[in-house]
């Protein structure tokens, strides 16, 4: 048993990460626009004004995924390139760019996958509330409109949202990222809220205004809690962890249930109801019923998770790590287990067909001295996730992978200073160099994953 013999092999990006042309033929600004030219946010005071210079050197990069095989990528639209004010006026030259870069992926037998939404909230929105208002499930809807309306001719694939967690959590509860707000808990509840709406209000519009049947999905993440042994009381220990809800109510857009039982089961769980009561908005079965508007695929983004047993107290507890447990760049766990056992979790409750929209790993990366980038590490943290993956792919319905990222880029609070992508970038000179683990990744597609 392993991948499925259309097994979708994928990389993926972000607008802002990767673009660059951030005052360019009419695009408006957005709230990482506004965020990174504020000192002291990111580091090095880095900003994606030119980032991996994408929107002049989009075919050039494609010309690099051919050549490496991807069947497929996904990347985001910039609302704020298309709508600069996030609604009303559209901008067609930023319509012009994402239609040349659909037509130039087609053109090299590349399957584009959009996301709408990649944390790129028009910053006209934003001074209307942004999250906080309840009209921003309209607003999104309208650009899912626009986007079916333009695009849906050709792209088949969309997701909605990519990680909620993150730009609800890291944007206005901890405020590490745009707009770098930490607001009120009642806030962010009310912000989570809109955006599940807003996610279900696109795929109506998705829907209503394509082209073409649409193959539609939705992208949270979260940590996986895997079990520390085969033992059945570990396993359902770590399948009772990775959907609880946290305690820690200062922390609580770090969990799965809460963003994805809405879209996927038609109601809040249960135990997140009673734990957030004080700080919950008006639900209404009208809100729900718009929440959980059908979708076909069920993205994950899967980094790395944590090891759980069932405690002598019959209650789930995480393992600590042993001293220097392997880690990432960027400081991250090597955990490799999480894509076996989070595709195997997610399926068993949402019955969906899965795809992997976000793996990878930040490493030192540097041109050597014979001008090449050699990655071993890199190559061995994807040769041990996707070898726990093709496990997964033979027992549940797991339909493709994406790995993070194509190319080196602007990676949010982190700047230029971690580099997770498959293709080096010099960015004084924008020169590509693909690094070791392209051309690994480049055989693994050749024989889908049979070599690992």
């Amino acid at each position: 048993m392993g991948f499925r013999d259309d097994f979708v092999w994928g990389a993926a990006t972000s607008s802002y990460q990767i673009e660059g042309a951030v005052r360019e033929d009419g695009k408006g600004e957005h709230i990482w626009d506004v965020f990174t030219k504020e000192p002291g946010h990111v580091y090095g005071d880095h900003t994606g004004e030119t980032a991996c210079d994408h929107y002049h050197r989009f075919r050039e990069d494609v010309k690099i995924m051919k050549e490496m095989g991807l069947k497929a990528y996904r990347f985001s639209i910039d609302w704020s390139r298309v709508l600069p004010e996030g609604s009303g006026r559209v901008n067609e030259k930023g319509i012009a760019f994402y239609n040349a870069l659909i037509d130039e992926l087609l053109a090299n037998g590349i399957e584009p996958y959009v996301t709408l939404y990649h944390w790129e909230l028009p910053y006209e929105l934003y001074k209307k509330g942004g999250w906080m208002n309840r009209d921003i499930a309209e607003w999104f809807g309208g650009y899912a409109k626009l986007v079916a309306e333009r695009f849906s001719d050709r792209v088949k694939y969309f997701f909605t949202l990519n990680e909620p967690q993150c730009f609800v959590g890291l944007g206005f509860l901890s405020g590490v990222h745009a707009p770098g707000v930490k607001a009120p808990l009642r806030d962010t509840f009310e912000m989570a809220h809109n955006a599940m709406r807003a996610h279900g209000r696109a795929v109506q519009m998705l829907r209503q205004y394509a082209k073409q049947p649409l193959v539609i999905g939705y992208a949270p993440t979260a940590s996986v809690a895997y079990p520390d042994s085969d033992k059945t009381e570990d396993i359902e220990a770590a399948r009772q962890l990775f959907f609880e809800i946290p305690e820690d109510v200062r922390n609580w857009t770090w969990n799965v249930a809460w963003w994805s039982d809405p879209v996927l089961l038609g109601h809040y769980p249960e135990e997140g109801l009673m734990r957030f009561a004080p700080y919950l908005p008006k639900i209404t079965d009208e809100d729900m019923k718009l929440i959980s508007e059908p979708i076909d695929i069920y993205g994950q983004n899967i980094y790395n998770g944590r090891s759980v047993r069932m405690g002598a107290d019959g209650k789930p507890e995480f393992v600590k790590r042993w001293e220097g447990f392997p880690r990432t760049a960027i400081d991250w766990p090597v955990t490799p287990e999480v894509l076996y056992w989070g595709p195997k979790f997610l399926y068993e409750r949402y019955q969906r067909p899965i795809y992997i929209t976000e793996n990878g790993i930040s490493c030192h990366d540097v041109i050597s001295l014979d001008g090449k980038v050699h990655d071993p590490n890199r190559i061995d943290f994807l040769a041990r996730y996707l070898h726990e993956l093709k496990r997964a792919a033979g027992e549940v319905d797991v339909r493709g992978y994406f790995q993070w990222s194509l190319m080196d880029n602007f990676e949010w609070a982190s700047g230029y200073s971690e580099r997770f992508g498959l293709v080096y970038v010099d960015y004084p000179t924008q020169k590509r160099i693909f690094k070791d683990s392209a051309y690994w990744y480049r055989d693994v597609i050749k024989n889908n994953g049979a070599n690992i």
